[in-house]
């Protein structure tokens, strides 16, 4: 009779614990993007130099996720997903230390490489903990925490940069690592290989030459332009072109990331039950419509009409989200799961350092908000046209499988 590697600990609260896990990895991140209203007329900043500091955790965060990936595939999930939390969590704290724009970029970039490793660390938890066939509905549900995560940070970071300044939040949260490390130390212990060290060999170069796993790298690279650009800029948006004050900010920005959480948590069950095979035509379709609904947003003129459709572009870009995280499990095997993720997230993340940036120059170029949207419709033609270029799964070389025993 066959055991699964991790059945004896209760799965679905491991994936709860990684699901939190990833709340505060997005807690940390996002609050940013409410700070950096205040942090701007601290010291002085115009548009370009707000981009530049949205951008700079993502760069080191795309360095990270290819060696992340790696190193969770050869030391395991247990031990990256720990000194990831533990180095994010030290960074956070430093940002409410920083002193001039250059610290800032510093402190962001450092916190951006203990970030790096959760995401491959978290997706081989799950291969860890979960069966081939449960895997990819257990990573829609895992990958919604990053809505759920975008939505809270300005629900959290607006009442606590009113009444105790953008510095002590960042000590605040920072802390919250403390008690997420102490919880992964005793409940999280995947019983993972005990082969030798250097046994556990990672295929790269074989890794590396599946076209298939490339084309999900551009699908979700041109749709983190979206997500990215939308989630680092609509709280500055909001205020300076809809002119909201910074309470009624936090609430609205809050929406489209509870939205897209709950949509994330049905995505994985539609994909599973409706799309099987199909994940590409789903991608395609969901990009299709958060590009429509993006032009109907900032060419609305009345707010909620506005706000409803920023809702409904980040709800269907999702749908992008959920085959890109669950598409894998389909067509890797959970020796270079890690690997795998690190190089779609590296292109996801690589998103995120380009479109604040870019979006700051064109905003500080143009005056207007604008030019920033339609780069972002034209990233959403081509996550569409990445999407439909990947082959159906059941046509690809399927790696053989190492997660029973005998």
């Amino acid at each position: 009779m066959k055991r699964y590697i991790g059945g004896s600990q209760n799965k679905h609260f491991i994936l709860f614990l990684l699901f939190v896990g990833y709340l505060v990895d997005y807690l940390d991140r996002m609050v940013m993007s409410v700070a950096v209203v205040s942090i701007k007329e601290e010291f002085n900043l115009d548009a370009a130099a707000v981009g530049a500091i949205l951008s700079s955790f993502f760069l080191s965060y795309a360095i990270m996720q290819i060696p992340g990936g790696w190193l969770t595939d050869r030391l395991g999930s247990r031990r990256v997903l720990i000194w990831s939390i533990i180095v994010w969590s030290v960074f956070t704290v430093f940002t409410g230390f920083a002193w001039s724009l250059i610290s800032l970029l510093v402190i962001r970039f450092l916190f951006g490489l203990g970030q790096g490793g959760y995401p491959s660390a978290s997706q081989k938890g799950i291969a860890d903990y979960f069966p081939r066939d449960e895997r990819p509905k257990a990573s829609a549900y895992l990958m919604s925490s990053n809505y759920f995560g975008m939505a809270l940070a300005p629900l959290v970071a607006a009442p606590m940069i009113l009444f105790m300044g953008w510095r002590n939040m960042f000590y605040v949260i920072g802390l919250l690592g403390i008690l997420l490390t102490i919880a992964f130390w005793v409940y999280f212990k995947p019983k993972e290989s005990t082969a030798p060290l250097k046994d556990k060999s990672v295929p790269m170069k074989e890794l590396l030459m599946n076209s298939g796993l490339w084309k999900i790298t551009v699908m979700w690279f041109a749709a983190g332009i979206v997500n990215w650009g939308l989630s680092s800029w609509i709280p500055s948006y909001l205020m300076e072109a809809r002119g909201m004050d910074l309470l009624s900010m936090g609430f609205y920005a809050a929406l489209p990331g509870i939205a897209t959480g709950v949509a994330m948590l049905f995505s994985g069950w539609l994909l599973d039950r409706f799309f099987n095979n199909l994940e590409k035509y789903y991608a395609a379709f969901g990009m299709l419509m958060s590009g429509i609904f993006l032009y109907m947003m900032f060419t609305s003129t009345s707010l909620v009409a506005a706000m409803v459709y920023l809702n409904l572009c980040m709800v269907f870009k999702s749908f992008a989200f959920t085959v890109a995280f669950a598409l894998p499990h389909k067509i890797m095997s959970k020796q270079v799961i890690g690997s795998a993720m690190g190089v779609i997230n590296m292109g996801a993340q690589a998103a995120g350092f380009i479109s604040p940036l870019v979006m700051g120059f064109i905003i500080t170029l143009t005056g207007s908000y604008n030019g920033a949207f339609w780069f972002l419709i034209a990233c959403s033609a081509i996550s569409i046209i990445a999407a439909l270029s990947i082959k159906n799964h059941n046509h690809m070389e399927q790696p053989k499988d190492v997660d029973l025993l005998a």
